[in-house]
């Protein structure tokens, strides 16, 4: 089993994977103050809960936009499992035909998302990554990848709006019954929700005027199970995409 870590800004993705299947996967706090002590206390922690104390990890592969925290959590990983991670990045082999301006400021996420996207299922794909930030990205009928958008993610959005607005203030995410709101709560809610799947559905429209043949629509992260389900298009949610995208990564760089 490998140990499979992937690391935003908000959340970290912490799961074990083997041949594609995922034992079991968490979501933790990114905290850029936590030691490696304090780390490794956690992904300890987490794997017990999960029902396997005691499992010996065959490897590990970190992938993460937060650059600050790839020493911490590499010492975090070799404390709890004995492992030393591979960490995504410059010079790691990933199969990926990247035709972008410059390949190698593309994010270590939108990179492992699509080598799994690309494992998993048919050309040309669009990928929707719901999480701090929300990036739909292409990959054409010939497997390339194009680039894509990056939109302040939805909570974002949100906190900045009622941070900056007086009297609005704070809400659960949910679906509203209707677009038309009629209270101060759902006419938000409407706008960060609704608002967020007719923005994907709207850049879905205009990528596929850019690329050849019906893409495949796939979206994963944090917040995708909220607004996805409320976009006109048809989406496959697939929460574990990072992680089988890791594996297949670390694969292809293992000693």
């Amino acid at each position: 089993m490998i140990l499979a870590i992937d690391v935003g800004n908000t959340n970290i993705v912490f799961g074990g994977i083997e041949n594609g299947m995922t034992a079991f996967f968490s979501r933790v706090n990114t905290d850029r103050n936590k030691t490696e002590d304090e780390y490794a206390v956690i992904f300890k922690t987490l794997v017990e809960i999960n029902g396997l104390k005691g499992v010996l990890f065959d490897g590990a592969i970190i992938s993460s936009v937060v650059p600050q925290l790839n020493d911490i959590l590499k010492r975090a990983v070799e404390l709890f499992s004995g492992c030393t991670p591979i960490i995504v990045g410059p010079g790691i082999k990933t199969g990926l035909d990247i035709r972008i301006d410059n390949p190698a400021t593309l994010g270590s996420d939108l990179v492992v998302g699509a080598v799994a996207a690309l494992a998993s299922y048919p050309k040309p794909i669009i990928i929707i990554d719901m999480g701090t930030a929300t990036t739909v990205v292409a990959i054409d009928k010939d497997g390339i990848y194009r680039g894509g958008i990056i939109a302040p993610g939805v909570r974002v959005a949100m906190e900045s709006l009622t941070g900056n607005a007086a009297q609005l203030q704070g809400i659960s995410l949910s679906t509203p019954k209707k677009v038309i709101g009629t209270n101060t709560a759902d006419c938000l809610r409407s706008g960060v929700v609704i608002g967020n799947a007719a923005m994907i559905d709207g850049i879905i429209d205009r990528m596929k005027d850019e690329i050849e043949g019906e893409p495949y629509i796939v979206a994963t992260g944090g917040l995708s199970s909220t607004v996805i389900p409320n976009c006109r298009h048809k989406i496959k949610l697939d929460n574990d995409l990072l992680l089988r995208g890791l594996e297949i990564i670390y694969n292809k760089n293992k000693q």
